[in-house]
């Protein structure tokens, strides 16, 4: 396997990028292959991270020469993140670019999910798992009604479009959207590397709509965006918890770096876009110079070898396929659950003051002022039906109705 620290790395200068390089031609978003699309949207929040903790690290750090290296490398992963993000081409509005983001959100959660030593960090995943694959329907109907446009031409069957754990549902006290931390002293590298990416990958989506959200030509639209977004907030908030904040600054720098590396390298094997595979190759030799002087930095400072943060050799490759049944059995078996503290509960077992109940009736007290319900309740009025892309009814019986969006399960106590 791959072992990033014994490849000979460049100087990280030569990572430099002019404008001409930096500005790469962009896909076609009739042609692209959507694994293409979503491995491009995932690299944008990876590099994203990077640089907003390289740049907490700046500001938590009292020595200006590890911080002149921390600006170099950081310059770098800038000049990768204008480089990937601009592969995105002019004529795919914000709303096509979000069905990819929760595109991206599924699949990616579900390869995670099923290559997950860690049965407290899975059952995160699955859960979260559940609340990304609604979304991918709601905004799939809102683009269906506002512009006509099916998301299966997007998607291109690679996921299922169809109710998850309804968004209704999916607002919870910050008090149960903390969960437990991982030790990162003893956890698998998939462990440590799957928490980080998908913090990763959920963080790029908040701030996508905290950013976009409020831009979209109408009202629906523009309150579907502000629902979600604070749904985002709270998987940032879950997926946070779990990384280990007993780890050192320069142990995080490191395992970015490693993290990077990895995706790069694994993108790369995938990768059969002509324009975009050079990207990941490029972005890996800048990586793994960034992985040299981290392992430098960390032996300088504090005196650790890199073996005690990460191993040499990559461990499986991240490669995205085709989870729909995976999905389905999940949600088969999970719809009901939610938040309760660091743990997970049906609806059914929760006290009935439980802080899950005081928080629905705080914010979704009027039900038809819901904007994830009245997308649906507006498509299904106007069209007689909601909009889905299944291979197969619902695996929930409660969710198979076409004509009606259910706004009770996994809110509200059901009669057994």
């Amino acid at each position: 396997m791959f072992n990033p620290f014994e490849q000979k790395p460049m100087l990280i200068e030569d990572g430099f990028m002019d404008w001409k390089t930096i500005y790469p031609k962009p896909y076609s978003k009739h042609d692209v292959d959507p694994y293409t699309k979503i491995r491009i949207i995932l690299m944008n929040g990876i590099e994203v991270e990077s640089i907003m903790f390289s740049h907490q690290f700046h500001r938590n750090c009292t020595d200006n020469n590890l911080r002149r290296e921390l600006a170099n490398t950081r310059r770098v992963e800038q000049l990768q993140q204008k480089h990937i993000n601009w592969l995105k081409p002019i004529d795919e509005t914000p709303l096509e670019t979000t069905i990819g983001y929760e595109h991206v959100a599924v699949d990616l959660t579900a390869w995670l999910a099923q290559n997950e030593p860690d049965p407290y960090v899975k059952q995160t995943l699955d859960f979260a798992l559940l609340e990304d694959f609604d979304h991918l329907y709601r905004y799939a109907d809102l683009l269906d009604l506002d512009k006509n446009i099916p998301s299966h031409q997007l998607v291109k069957n690679y996921v299922e479009i169809t109710p998850g754990r309804p968004t209704i549902a999916e607002h919870r006290h910050p008090n149960d959207t903390v969960r437990g931390y991982v030790d990162f002293k003893t956890a698998d590298i998939r462990t440590k590397l799957n928490t980080l990416i998908i913090t990763a990958a959920e963080q790029q989506t908040m701030n996508f709509y905290m950013n976009i959200g409020n831009t979209y030509y109408n009202d629906l639209g523009r309150q579907l965006y502000q629902e979600i977004g604070m749904v985002e907030e709270e998987h940032v908030t879950q997926y946070g918890s779990l990384l280990d904040p007993n780890a050192t600054w320069l142990e995080n720098l490191l395992l970015h770096e490693y993290n990077e590396c990895y995706l790069y390298y694994s993108f790369y094997q995938d990768e059969m876009d002509p324009i975009v595979k050079p990207v990941w190759e490029m972005h890996l030799n800048q990586e793994i110079a960034h992985l040299h002087k981290a392992a430098e930095l960390l032996a300088k400072y504090e005196n650790k070898d890199w073996q005690q943060v990460v191993p040499g050799a990559f461990p499986k490759l991240l490669q995205f396929h085709d989870t729909r049944d995976y999905v389905r059995k999940i949600l088969g078996e999970q719809v009901g659950l939610t938040g309760d503290m660091e743990d997970l509960k049906n609806v059914n077992d929760l006290p009935d003051d439980h802080t899950f109940f005081s928080y629905q009736n705080k914010v979704n007290h009027d039900v038809n002022a819901v904007p994830s319900h009245m997308v649906i309740d507006q498509y299904q009025q106007l069209k007689g039906q909601d909009y889905r892309a299944e291979v197969d009814q619902s695996p929930v019986a409660a969710l198979s109705n076409r004509q009606s969006d259910n706004v009770s399960i996994a809110r509200e106590k059901q009669e057994m």
